[in-house]
């Protein structure tokens, strides 16, 4: 197990910013996501780690050996890729030996050792077939066992499960953190997939632009996110825009379409004055549709749309000219048009300051869902 850490770390493509001055610490057997849109930079991070991208400026560190320079061969990681990248002429067995073979370790050792990891990832009695004789689910496990067989110090992943169903997505996952645990290895691990990163990771880093907006764990970047990108691309949100009326216990607004709304800011750090520009955020899980006690904001809105996903029946709700994401129990009945009362609590309401660049990226997104 290894500390990695980034320092300052800049990579640019033909004048193209794709890591902008990152400074990133990952912990020994640690499993650290990187999450991020496609183009954030992710990828490329995880690649300066690699040694296939020499960063421009900046510093990479495991625990505190400088290996900037060091080339891959030498960094002692292990890298699991999206497309598997296995060899189609050898079977399992020789995927797996292959790293070891170039290593020039003794042949008893090598059969031991690829049987041992076969039987790690589930794949004991496989080695005779080829890759072209497994499912997506047992080719991806053939990757994860050859990274894994050389007794890598990091444990590196690049979006390795995209290319699976929805169902073979949730075994795997299961499967990367049963073995991660296990070898108690320091693991990075790349997707652009929200829900997979809240599921594996004990820490995650959301990139945009090719910059960390925020590092924590799960549980703190979806209920604390610090601006409004990351609010948005964790998980779904409702956006209410309005300008501060007053500060005390609560941050009290007054939204673009009349309603009072009082809440929180996520990030104390942040000072929130009276007139300033805010949006205010609050998740469709957290709105009740019964009336509580008290400590609760009241939202009157009409019924655009019931549609059923599963565990509850998704509603949009029209608020004056915006529309509101609400998720009920399907046991509730709930007509199209009727009007209805939403009742988010006061300290799941959560006040995030409108900066420019902000109302630049929300004009971008609602383009982009238009």
């Amino acid at each position: 197990m290894v500390r990695i850490s980034l320092r300052d770390v800049t990579k640019k493509f033909n004048g193209v910013t794709a890591c902008d001055h990152i400074n990133l610490d990952i912990q020994n057997g640690e499993l650290f996501t990187l999450l991020g849109p496609s183009g954030c930079g992710k990828t490329t991070c995880l690649r300066v780690i690699a040694g296939f991208y020499y960063p421009d400026e900046g510093s990479v560190f495991f625990d505190d050996q400088d290996i900037t320079n060091l080339p891959p061969h030498k960094r002692q990681t292990g890298m699991v890729f999206q497309n598997y990248a296995l060899w189609p002429h050898m079977n399992v067995f020789d995927n797996v030996a292959y790293g070891l073979k170039v290593r020039k370790v003794p042949k008893g050792e090598i059969k031991q050792r690829v049987e041992e990891i076969l039987e790690l990832v589930h794949l004991g009695g496989l080695g005779s077939r080829t890759p072209f004789q497994l499912s997506g689910g047992q080719q991806q496990r053939v990757a994860l066992a050859r990274a894994l067989v050389i007794r890598p110090k990091v444990l590196l992943f690049d979006e390795p499960l995209s290319n699976l169903d929805a169902k073979l997505r949730l075994e795997m996952r299961h499967e990367i953190i049963r073995i991660q645990k296990k070898l108690g290895i320091t693991t990075v691990y790349v997707t652009h997939d929200q829900e997979e990163a809240l599921t594996i990771s004990d820490r995650v880093a959301i990139m945009h632009e090719g910059r960390i907006e925020q590092v924590g764990t799960p549980t703190g970047v979806y209920a604390d996110p610090q601006n409004v990108f990351v609010t948005d691309f964790i998980g779904q949100c409702n956006f209410l825009p309005g300008k501060i009326e007053k500060v005390d216990e609560y941050i009290q607004v007054v939204t673009d379409t009349g309603i009072i709304l009082r809440g929180l800011s996520p990030n104390p750090s942040v000072k929130l004055e009276p007139g300033q520009s805010v949006l205010c955020a609050i998740r469709p899980e957290k709105l009740l549709v019964t009336k509580p006690e008290s400590d609760y904001n009241a939202i009157k809105g009409r019924i655009a749309s019931i549609v059923f996903v599963g565990k509850a029946n998704q509603m949009r709700v029209r608020v004056g000219n915006q529309t509101i994401l609400v998720e009920v129990d399907p046991a509730l009945k709930f007509k199209m048009e009727n009007m209805v009362n939403l009742y988010p609590r006061v300290t799941d309401t959560m006040m995030l300051p409108l900066e420019k660049k902000d109302m630049l990226y929300l004009q971008a997104r609602e383009k982009a869902l238009a």
